[in-house]
């Protein structure tokens, strides 16, 4: 009998998520093959963190997609929109913000299923939330049902007869619990980045609806936030 783990592909963008999820598939007796994406957001910082994450769980093969989503615009992260700054947590978790990048998860599911086919992987896992988040279409569980049936019918592994999963592992947590799963599974939440408006010299804003989920999970999951906010 083989030892060889399976492999799977893992969405890394370098937030508390993603590393978490990371953590999961490799606790979960996977290979993980990471895949990052380059698509022009202004947050270029998460970059670096997502190799820093990478290398610190010993991930052997990470690609870097580069994708131009700044060219289409249409989102405050990828386009000359303000980020929204100091809202309530009530407004956050209300609505659709101009963070939302037009069907950012799609494209990128999209590649990550690409890769997968060529490498032989037929487990997908992304960091999505569906509690504690920015009220993104493309975190909830229909999104993630939806593309997986979309995987088995568009792929030829899929109509071969070998089954493509979409791994939500964090869909139905809390920032919280997130922060003390990854936190009880080693991961180093220093190295992460969360800042949507980070300043020149990547300092988190601390003001941000993602500075500001991230403060909040940590507060509630009793953990020290490692991040160093600007003033």
């Amino acid at each position: 009998m083989s030892n060889e783990k399976k492999k799977a592909i893992v969405l890394l963008s370098g937030g508390i998520d993603s590393a978490t999820t990371l953590a999961i598939a490799i606790r979960d007796g996977y290979e993980p093959c990471a895949i990052t994406f380059n698509y022009g957001q202004r947050h270029v910082s998460e970059l670096d963190a997502a190799k820093r994450v990478a290398e610190s769980m010993g991930v052997k093969r990470r690609f870097v997609a580069d994708i131009d989503l700044r060219s289409i615009g249409g989102s405050a992260l990828t386009d000359s929109i303000d980020v929204p700054k100091n809202r309530s947590h009530k407004h956050i978790v209300s609505g659709i913000p101009v963070t939302y990048v037009p069907a950012r998860n799609t494209i990128f599911l999209s590649f990550a299923l690409a890769w997968a086919e060529v490498l032989n992987a037929h487990d997908i896992f992304i960091g999505v939330t569906a509690i504690d988040y920015s009220g993104y279409p493309d975190c909830r569980p229909e999104f993630i049902k939806t593309f997986e049936e979309l995987a088995n019918v568009a792929t030829r592994e899929g109509v071969s007869g070998h089954h493509f999963t979409i791994h939500a592992p964090l869909i139905h947590m809390t920032k919280a619990e997130i922060i003390r799963s990854g936190f009880s599974l080693g991961v180093d939440y220093s190295l992460t980045h969360s800042c949507y408006d980070p300043l020149p010299d990547g300092l988190a804003c601390g003001k941000c609806d993602s500075c500001h989920l991230r403060k909040k999970g940590f507060a509630e999951a009793e953990i020290v936030d490692p991040t160093i906010y600007a003033q």
